[in-house]
C-alpha cells in the first residue's frame, strides 16, 4: 500500500532553495549522486570487514544510464542499500545526516572515518536542480529486508511504496526536467563525470551494454568475442602509491593523461602524508610555453579522490597555481565554504605544509644536480619569483638558491653574483634595445644580469626591500665608474662644458641635461640616461593605469668627449654642427626608447642627407 508523507525540514522556505540554488554549478548534482554511491559500497564493505554484514564477494560497480526517449538519468550502485525506515529518514528528514550517524555508530570499531564520503540528505536534494521528479528503488543488504519505492516531485511531499528491486543497493532515477535537457547528452555526461569522477574509489559505467564480435580461428572456424564494457575512471590514481613504487613514465603518463598536456613536465614531486594530518598528491613543475605572461597552472582539489575544486588559494597558495597538480584531502568536506577554509586551522598547516615540501624539493635539484636547476630555472624563476614576492616565509627559503643570469649566460646566486665596486647590481631588460650599453659594459669587463620578465621590477623592489644592502640599477640608469676614462684637466673640464652648452642649442633643446664624460668604448658618441628612481615611478604608475605619456621624461644624455664624431663638433660648420647633433641624439634616443613617427621620419631623411653629403 502507498503511504505519503511531508518531506522533514528545519523551515518550510528551505526546500525551495535546496531545490534551486544548493550549488552554484548544476552539473554537481551527479558528483553528489555518484560520490554517495561509492558511499553506500564503502559502508557495506566496511560492515562485512566487521562481520556485520554477510561476507558475501562482490565487484563493487556504479552505472549512470541515459534514456533520451524517456528523458531519464539513473545512478545505481550495489552498496548496501536502504530499508523504508533508513528512506524514511534519511530521505526524508532532510535535517539527518546519515554518514554522521554511521561515523558515531562504528567509531568503536575501528577507523570508521576512512572513506565516507558525503552523505545522504542535502547532497541526494541537488537531483531536484535538473529534474523534475525523482524515484529511489533501494534494497537493503539486512536479512528480510524489502524493496522499498520512494517518489517525489520537490514539493515538500513524497509517496513510499514497495519496490521490484531485487538485486541489493540503489537506484536513482531522474525525470530530467525541460529546461535541463542537456543532462541527456552523453557527450555532456561523459564530460561531467570526467571533470568530478574520474578517479573515485570504484569503477564507474556510462551506460554500459555487453557487445559481441566475431572473430576467425586459424583452423578457419568462428568465435565470438564478449567485450566488456570499460570503467571511465581510475579507481588506483597514482597518488595513491608510494612514490618509491611509481616510475618516471608513469608519472609522465599521469601528467599527459590528467593535465592534456603532451609537453613532458620539468620534474614533480610526489606528496604523502599521514601526520599530522592526512595528505596525498602530486604537484608538477610545467615548461613555461609562455616566456612573457604568468601563465596559471590547475591544481585539483580532492576529497577521498572526489573532485571538489580547481585551485583553492586557502588550500593551495597562489603562488603555488602557477603548477600544475592533484591534490587528496580525505578529511576535507565535499561541500565546504570558504570562509570554513579561511578559518580552519588544519587548512593553514596544510597549506604551510606544502609550501615547504616545495622549497624542500627545489633545495634537493640545487644541492645534487645544479646545472639541471639551472636548465629549469627559466621555466621556474617565475612561480618562484612570484612565491617569494607573496610569501615572506617562502623568500625566506628560497633566498639562496635564487639565481641571476649574466650577460655570458651563467648562473649566479645573489651570493656569488659580481656586484659593481659601489655594491649595485645592474641589469638588462631588453638585449636588443639595450645592445649597445651592453657592448660597453662588456668591453669593460662590467656584468650585468638579465631580467626581461615583467614580474621583475617587483622583484628587485622586494629583494631590494628584504636586503638593505643590495641595490640594482638597471644598464642605463648611469654610468659606472669603471666604464669612464681619468678625469680630465681643468682646461678640458671647460672645453666639456662648451660642448654641452653648444650641443643644446644646436638641438634646440635648452631643458635637456646634457653632459660629457670620457668613456673608454670610444666608437659611442652618446648614450642616455634614466634615473632608476624615475624609471621605477614610471613603472608604478602604468602598473595602476596612470598615463604620463605626454610628459618629457627627465632623461639625461651624456656625450663621450673621447669620440671623433664629438670631438669634431666645435669645429663644424653651424648646419653641419646641427645635423650631426640632431642624429647623435636620436642615434641614442633609439637605444632608449621607440622614436615617435615623426621622429622617425626625420630620423631617416637626416640619414639620407648625410649619405648624399658622403657621396659627393
Amino acid at each position: 500500500m502507498a503511504r505519503t508523507g511531508n518531506i522533514s525540514v528545519n523551515s518550510q522556505n528551505l526546500f525551495p532553495i535546496i531545490k534551486k540554488w544548493l550549488y552554484s554549478d548544476k552539473d554537481i548534482f551527479l558528483r553528489e549522486l555518484v560520490s554517495n554511491g561509492c558511499d553506500a559500497i564503502k559502508k557495506l564493505q566496511r560492515l562485512q570487514s566487521i562481520g556485520e554484514a554477510p561476507d558475501e564477494p562482490f565487484t563493487p560497480r556504479i552505472e549512470v544510464r541515459m534514456d533520451k526517449d524517456a528523458k531519464t538519468l539513473t545512478v545505481s550502485d550495489n552498496g548496501l542499500g536502504m530499508t523504508e525506515e533508513e528512506v524514511e529518514k534519511y530521505i526524508a528528514q532532510v535535517a539527518f545526516s546519515g554518514a554522521a550517524e554511521f561515523v558515531e555508530k562504528y567509531k568503536d570499531k575501528g577507523d570508521g572515518e576512512s572513506g565516507i564520503i558525503g552523505h545522504f540528505g542535502l547532497g541526494f536534494y541537488s537531483a531536484f536542480m535538473v529534474a523534475s521528479s525523482v524515484e529511489i528503488d533501494t534494497l537493503s543488504y539486512q536479512e528480510g529486508a524489502k524493496a522499498v519505492h520512494w517518489v517525489s516531485d520537490g514539493e515538500s511531499t513524497y509517496e513510499i511504496t514497495d519496490g521490484s528491486r531485487s538485486e541489493r543497493g540503489t537506484t536513482i532515477t531522474l525525470h530530467i526536467a525541460e529546461d535541463e535537457e542537456e543532462f541527456l547528452n552523453n557527450n555532456r555526461l561523459y564530460e561531467i563525470l570526467h571533470k568530478y569522477c574520474a578517479f573515485m574509489p570504484y569503477e564507474i559505467y556510462l551506460n554500459p551494454e555487453v557487445e559481441t564480435r566475431t572473430v576467425k580461428e586459424e583452423d578457419g572456424s568462428e568465435k565470438t568475442e564478449v567485450i566488456q564494457p570499460q570503467p571511465i575512471n581510475d579507481t588506483h590514481p597514482l597518488w595513491l602509491k608510494a612514490p618509491k613504487d611509481c616510475t618516471d613514465e608513469e608519472y609522465k603518463e599521469f601528467y599527459r593523461s590528467t593535465f592534456m598536456d603532451y609537453n613532458d613536465p620539468l620534474f614533480w614531486i610526489h606528496l604523502n602524508v599521514d601526520y599530522p594530518f592526512n595528505l596525498k598528491g602530486i604537484l608538477y613543475f610545467p615548461k613555461q610555453l609562455n616566456k612573457v605572461e604568468l601563465v596559471p597552472g590547475q591544481v585539483k582539489l580532492f576529497s577521498n579522490q572526489v573532485f571538489v575544486a580547481d585551485n583553492i588559494k586557502e588550500v593551495i597558495p597562489e603562488y603555488l597555481l602557477l603548477l600544475k597538480g592533484v591534490i587528496d584531502c580525505p578529511d576535507m568536506p565535499l561541500n565546504v565554504s570558504r570562509s570554513f577554509l579561511q578559518n580552519d586551522g588544519e587548512v593553514a598547516k596544510i597549506s604551510a605544509h606544502i609550501t615547504k615540501k616545495v622549497s624542500d624539493k627545489l633545495h634537493q635539484i640545487f644541492k645534487t644536480d645544479r646545472s639541471a636547476y639551472e636548465g629549469y630555472w627559466t621555466d621556474i624563476s617565475t612561480f618562484i619569483k612570484f612565491g617569494c614576492i607573496r610569501d615572506e616565509k617562502f623568500y625566506e627559503r628560497m633566498k639562496d638558491i635564487l639565481l641571476l643570469k649574466t650577460l655570458d649566460g651563467e648562473y649566479k646566486t645573489l651570493e656569488e653574483y659580481p656586484k659593481a665596486e659601489d655594491g649595485r647590481i645592474y641589469y638588462v631588460t631588453d638585449e636588443d634595445r639595450q645592445a649597445q650599453y651592453i657592448k660597453m659594459f662588456r668591453d669593460n669587463g662590467v656584468q650585468a644580469c638579465i631580467l626581461t620578465h615583467p614580474i621583475d621590477p617587483h622583484f628587485i623592489s622586494m629583494l631590494e626591500y628584504m636586503d638593505h644592502d643590495l641595490h640594482f640599477n638597471r644598464i642605463d640608469a648611469e654610468i659606472d665608474q669603471a666604464l669612464k676614462g681619468e678625469e680630465g684637466s681643468e682646461e678640458e673640464k671647460a672645453s666639456a662644458q662648451t660642448l654641452t652648452e653648444r650641443f643644446k642649442k644646436l638641438l634646440g633643446k635648452e631643458k635637456l641635461t646634457v653632459k660629457a664624460e670620457k668613456l673608454k668604448t670610444v666608437e659611442t658618441p652618446a648614450v642616455i640616461l634614466l634615473s632608476e628612481y624615475t624609471r621605477r615611478i614610471q613603472d608604478m604608475n602604468k602598473l595602476y593605469g596612470e598615463d604620463f605619456s605626454s610628459l618629457e621624461p627627465e632623461i639625461t644624455l651624456v656625450l663621450n668627449s673621447e669620440n671623433p664624431l664629438v670631438q669634431k663638433l666645435p669645429s663644424l660648420p653651424e648646419e653641419q654642427a646641427k645635423l650631426i647633433s640632431q642624429q647623435i641624439y636620436d642615434l641614442a634616443m633609439l637605444s632608449h626608447k621607440s622614436l615617435s613617427a615623426d621622429e622617425l621620419s626625420a630620423f631617416i631623411g637626416r640619414s639620407v642627407s648625410i649619405m648624399e653629403q658622403l657621396a659627393k
